[in-house]
């Protein structure tokens, strides 16, 4: 079968709630990500970040229609263009589909950042943080 060619396509939530940020744990449970998925034929970005914030992190809430910004990684000999989507979270839910193998945790979004591994993530996020490093409005609402 033929690889296809281009960026693989992703779409991530950025929850937060309260004045926090959550992030689960990934497939392995070595690092802290944001729940995100590749972007599914037929599917807007902002479509599949909801159904990642549920699949991933059990958690429901409305979702901004323009995303945060996007980034940038390799991985596997591939380029992924991510784009971020913030999620005001309305729900969250005590079992999720992969509440067995992903754990969440809310924090502040200068320990979330602490966290996260992607350098390029890291730039998108700490460029939308407020200089006492909480997100402004537009992020954390």
């Amino acid at each position: 079968m033929p690889v296809p060619s281009g960026p693989i396509l992703q779409a991530a939530a950025l929850p937060v709630w309260g004045g926090k940020v959550c992030l689960v744990t990934s497939r392995r449970g070595r690092r802290w990500v944001l729940p995100k998925g590749v972007v599914e034929t037929d599917w807007t970005p902002a479509e599949c970040a909801v159904q990642e914030a549920w699949e991933e992190a059990g958690l429901v809430g409305d979702l901004d229609e323009e995303s945060l910004g996007n980034y940038a990684y390799e991985k596997n000999g591939r380029t992924h263009q991510d784009s971020v989507f913030r999620l005001r979270v309305t729900q969250i839910l005590n079992t999720w589909p992969e509440c067995e193998i992903r754990r969440r945790v809310w924090l502040a979004p200068a320990e979330a950042l602490w966290r996260i591994d992607v350098p390029e993530l890291k730039t998108l996020l700490r460029d939308g943080l407020s200089e006492d490093g909480s997100f402004p409005e537009r992020i954390a609402r």
